[in-house]
Formats: C-alpha cells, sequence, structure tokens
C-alpha cells in the first residue's frame, strides 16, 4: 500500500521494524539487574492452559516483564517525576518524520558518551524523532545483559541540544540515555524532557516528548529521512514495551 503525505509517498508494506521482541529465552536483552521475563501458561489444579499440554483449548499465558529492562520501551517524563504520568495519556500522534544518524561514542575517562559535537552536524534539518544507532552495532545488541557494564550514554549538553533542536522523540539503541551508576541524576533525561524539579514541574516541560531505548537498528539500515511509527500498547504507566517502525521516504520536504 502506497501512502502520499504532501510531496512525498511511502510504502506501508514495507516496514521496518526496529524493536527487539520479548522472549522468555536466555536470548532476551536484560539491563537493571533482573531476570528475564516469564511467559508462562495459566495453571488452575490439573488444567493448564496450553494446548500441547492436551488439557486446554487455547494457549491461555502470564507474562511477567519489565518495560525498561526486558527490550524495546518508550517512555513519558512520568518515568522521573513525583507525581503519576503515563505514556498513554502522553503519546497520542503515532506518525512522525525522523532522522536516523550514527554515532560512535568519545572515551571520555571510563566511559563512552555521546556528545554535542559528534551530533551537531549530523542534524541539518528540521525534524519530529532523531534514532541514534551507536557504534560499534553488532547483533549481539539483540541479546546483551547490560547490567553492571556502564554501557554508552547521551551527554547533558547533547540532550539539551536535541531539545532546543525541538525534537520531541528521541529513540537510542542503550539502555539508558543517562549513565548506568549516576548517583541518581538522571541528566539527560531531566535535559531532554526540560525537567528542572521532579517533585514540582515546570510549566515548560515537555509532557509530550517520549524516549524510546533498547533498540536495535540493522547494520543495513542507511542513515537518513523516514517516517517513524511509535507503536505502543496501552498502558497507564510511565513507560510501555513499544514496536518502532520505520518507512523509506521517496521524496522529503518539511
Amino acid at each position: 500500500m502506497i501512502a502520499k503525505i504532501n510531496n512525498f509517498e511511502i510504502d506501508l508494506s514495507k516496514p521496518i521494524d526496529i524493536s527487539i521482541p520479548l522472549t522468555n529465552t536466555d536470548e532476551n536483552p536484560i539491563a537493571w539487574y533482573i531476570e528475564k521475563p516469564v511467559i508462562e501458561p495459566v495453571v488452575f489444579g490439573d488444567w493448564i492452559g496450553k494446548v500441547s499440554e492436551g488439557k486446554s483449548s487455547t494457549n491461555f499465558n502470564n507474562i511477567f516483564f519489565n518495560p525498561h529492562g526486558h527490550g524495546t520501551h518508550t517512555e513519558c517524563l512520568g518515568h522521573i517525576t513525583n507525581n503519576f504520568y503515563s505514556i498513554n495519556q502522553s503519546l497520542k500522534q503515532f506518525f512522525f518524520f525522523a532522522k536516523l544518524i550514527t554515532v560512535e561514542p568519545e572515551k571520555i575517562g571510563e566511559d563512552f558518551v555521546i556528545t554535542k559535537e559528534q551530533i551537531l552536524t549530523l542534524i541539518n534539518d528540521k525534524t519530529e524523532a532523531l534514532i541514534i544507532r551507536t557504534l560499534p552495532n553488532s547483533k549481539e545488541k539483540k541479546s546483551r545483559k547490560y547490567s553492571n557494564t556502564n554501557p554508552p550514554y547521551l551527554s547533558e549538553e547533547a540532550a539539551i541540544f536535541i531539545r532546543e533542536s525541538e525534537i520531541q522523540h528521541l529513540l537510542i539503541d542503550l539502555p539508558s540515555v543517562d549513565k548506568e551508576h549516576d548517583e541518581g541524576k538522571l541528566l539527560a533525561h531531566k535535559a531532554f524532557w526540560n525537567v528542572k524539579d521532579t517533585h514540582k514541574l515546570n510549566s515548560d516541560a515537555r509532557f509530550n516528548a517520549t524516549i524510546t531505548e533498547m533498540i536495535y537498528i540493522a547494520a543495513e539500515i542507511e542513515d537518513g529521512n523516514y517516517i517513524l511509527n511509535l507503536q505502543i500498547a496501552s498502558f497507564e504507566n510511565d513507560a510501555s514495551p513499544s514496536k518502532p517502525l520505520l518507512y523509506k521516504i521517496a521524496d522529503f520536504r518539511l
């Protein structure tokens, strides 16, 4: 199916999925010191909700997981605020102009950091969403165990620049935009959402902006402009598992 928007076309039959599926196997990526997800049939006495067990006409599973630690997820500023805000209420539109860039984080001390200088020249036109792929970019990202590995992260200055570039949606192939052990400072989260006090939000905090973490962008997907379809489940929670899809653009004009 071809969709026409203004002066360009996208082929809706050819989505590029940049999410990581959630499984109950050791192949599932994990962050934040938790165990792998649990997907198992409901059991009532000797009844098991699994067709292959011969006692049920349906597969009827419970799923236990954490959206932040078990795979691709999209979060709103409610992730860091004292008051409750849900991603389901914050994200009301789902198609956006997006730009994909690739960055090799810079070694600074013991850390690897995405700096403002690295992305400054890569964001040279207005866009609604920014997708950051980091190097090296092995398929191992789809099953990596991130806990206590000090993964790369986004500098506060880079997050401020992204915010000031009027980018509403930030997607990254790391477990967090912030340093793993940062004493709770969350500098990049706060900078992107323009949250100055997590207990009393400023009026210009970015309630409709989102951060999507733990995506995977295959090497063959080229940097450039796309249409992003950012799909979430309707959870009244600060974050939801998500399925971001990219569509190639025939002619980009914004």
